[in-house]
């Protein structure tokens, strides 16, 4: 079986960082202890015999304007060519135009291949994938349901998948066919996952790059993903996990809060660090969730030599005690190898916070202050996360939330991400734009990210929208932040470049 990622295809502002994501060395975990030649092939980057600065200094211009950085649609052909089975992983919708172009291709090159596909995007919009050529798509966590496929076509080269829970499939009348997870087949104890492998994955050339996502270094680093729990206690409308939450569902409740035992995270940072990993990226939706496992564990990893950085962003409720900054949290993070946090404000306005994230923070209450003052003393570096554009959003609300930033700019925060509010499939927020005549659902993927305006009738226009996402950016943070973020984080490719190819 080939696990491939496909090239990735980005605006050519934008920082290309490669990321075959943690499905794929999970799945291949799967895989290898069920005896399935397995291959990870991030055509993105490809492997020793790809030009990897060529690729990168040289992206190919698309005509939709996009650049598209990895190796040519031959070589994802020659590569596929010595596999029965193809999966390639669709969570993020952006990225969907590519995940469907390298299904087309492969399917028109070789029809008698098993095409299969997962993650929310792809449950989303199954019936687009379908039509690109996929055999299945799976609706849950895949680590056992692949192997079922494994065996499913092992018995038959006209693999019959109706036994299968968890996935979706066109049978052979060309019905549709959803088989949506039971409760039992949601994985409860974590410690019974395979151990992913991320030996598969192309580390040396990541590490080459030195694109984590969540950063922006450009040293070389040594860097791995990987994640300590799954889930989340809480279930905004804008996350995918709005809609994992029930038995029944598409998914089934894989969004409820789950943990990996402090024995297992251990075993797994033994195994990165024999792989020669030093800088960690943690992937939790919600790393302290149970704050006393939290403690517990965070106690357990010091010394173990990582530099850690939190990727999703914890959640700031969890770094507060009764409303002020909970030092024994802070004090456990920064002794365990935590060096940058992103922290998810969302809002400056608690109506918009109760009615779409889950009422997760009272801003009037917390103390947040003494929270970026503290953290800054225990030597983190900090970011803060704001979204801006709720369908219903008013100005004065948004204005609310910018003035939160620069308040937290001036208490020491080191950086204000601001985000475009974006209606993805598979959430709630998504069904809810869709049925106030908010949003179209023959949208084009590709605009379907954080920096553009998507709704259509939205209180904000999404012109102006996108202009005071730019300007905020640009006039709240501080001078030295910017310059930094320009100066130590390479764009996908020159200016010169990008015009040379539009002439030609």
């Amino acid at each position: 079986m080939l696990l491939l990622s496909p090239p990735v295809q980005t605006h050519e502002w934008l920082t290309n960082k490669p990321n075959a994501g943690l499905a794929y060395p999970n799945l291949a975990g799967a895989l290898r202890d069920h005896g399935v030649d397995v291959r990870i092939f991030d055509a993105s980057v490809g492997d020793d015999d790809d030009p990897l600065e060529e690729m990168f200094a040289h992206p190919t211009l698309l005509p939709t304007g996009f650049l598209r950085t990895g190796v040519g649609d031959e070589r994802i052909l020659q590569v596929a060519a010595d596999y029965d089975i193809v999966g390639i992983s669709s969570i993020f919708t952006d990225q969907e135009t590519t995940a469907l172009h390298c299904a087309r291709l492969i399917r028109a090159a070789y029809p008698d291949k098993v095409l299969i596909t997962g993650g929310v995007n792809a449950r989303s919009r199954m019936s687009r994938f379908f039509a690109a050529g996929f055999d299945v798509v799976c609706l849950s966590e895949g680590e056992a349901t692949i192997v079922d496929i494994v065996d499913a076509v092992r018995r038959s080269h006209r693999p019959d998948y109706s036994a299968i829970h968890g996935i979706a499939y066109v049978d052979s009348s060309g019905v549709t066919r959803v088989k949506p997870p039971r409760a039992q087949d949601v994985v409860w104890d974590l410690d019974t996952l395979p151990m992913p492998a991320w030996d598969l994955l192309p580390n040396e050339r990541y590490w080459t790059l030195a694109r984590p996502i969540g950063t922006g270094k450009s040293e070389t680093l040594r860097y791995a993903n990987m994640m300590t729990s799954l889930g989340c206690p809480f279930h905004c409308s804008y996350c995918h996990i709005s809609k994992e939450q029930e038995v029944g569902s598409l998914s089934g409740p894989i969004g409820k809060f789950r943990v990996k035992s402090d024995s297992r995270v251990l075993a797994e940072l033994d195994v990165l660090k024999d792989l020669g990993v030093q800088d960690l990226f943690i992937e939790d939706d919600s790393l302290l969730g149970d704050k006393k496992r939290a403690l517990r564990l965070l106690g357990k990893i010091q010394g173990s030599g990582f530099n850690i950085s939190d990727l999703n962003g914890i959640n700031v409720l969890h770094l507060l005690k009764r409303w002020q900054p909970d030092h024994e949290v802070l004090e456990a993070l920064a002794s365990a190898g935590f060096s940058e946090i992103s922290l998810p404000f969302e809002t400056g306005s608690l109506r918009l916070m109760r009615k779409y994230a889950s009422n997760k923070l009272n801003i009037e209450r917390a103390n947040i202050q003494s929270l970026i003052v503290a953290m800054k003393e225990y030597g983190f570096t900090i970011y803060g996360h704001y979204m801006l554009g709720y369908p219903d959003e008013t100005m004065e609300e948004l204005q609310q939330t910018l003035q939160l930033a620069r308040d937290h700019v001036s208490y020491g925060l080191d950086g204000a991400h601001f985000f475009v509010v974006v209606p993805l499939p598979g959430t709630t927020l998504y069904d809810q734009v869709i049925a106030d005549g908010l949003h179209k659902e023959d949208f084009d993927p590709d605009t379907m990210n954080i920096h553009r305006a998507n709704m259509t009738g939205a209180l904000i226009p999404r012109e102006e929208l996108e202009e005071i996402r730019h300007r905020a950016w640009e006039e709240i943070n501080t001078t030295s932040y910017k310059n930094s973020k320009k100066s130590t984080v390479p764009r996908t490719t020159p200016t010169d470049v990008v015009a040379a190819q539009r002439a030609s």
